[in-house]
């Protein structure tokens, strides 16, 4: 079975994510979610599914869901999921530390 790790980064997105929608709603933010850990499911499965950015981080996929990005690297048994943004930044590699370790 395909693993997904995750790093505090993106443990910290997840609750961001959350915060910020469940102030308006708390069902929508639940069920942003539930898509977001459907997608890191199949990603988990299929780990070269995402688009590379070498750009951003060495072995940095990317793949989109709604309005967010999910960042991840994929590894023999699954992914790591490195962080999840919000479509509309500007990302840079300033989002990725490499020290943030599952």
């Amino acid at each position: 079975m395909p693993r997904i790790l995750r790093t505090l980064a993106s443990k910290q997105d997840y609750n961001d994510i959350y915060s910020y929608i469940a102030a308006d709603s708390p069902n929508h933010a639940a069920n942003l979610l539930r898509k977001l850990d459907a997608r890191l499911k199949v990603l988990s499965e299929n780990n070269l599914m995402g688009r590379r950015r070498p750009e951003l981080a060495e072995n940095l996929r990317s793949y989109p869901e709604g309005n967010y990005v999910i960042f991840y690297q994929p590894i023999e048994d699954g992914i790591i999921l490195i962080r999840v943004l919000h479509s509309a930044r500007d990302i840079t590699t300033d989002y990725f530390n490499e020290s943030d370790t599952p």
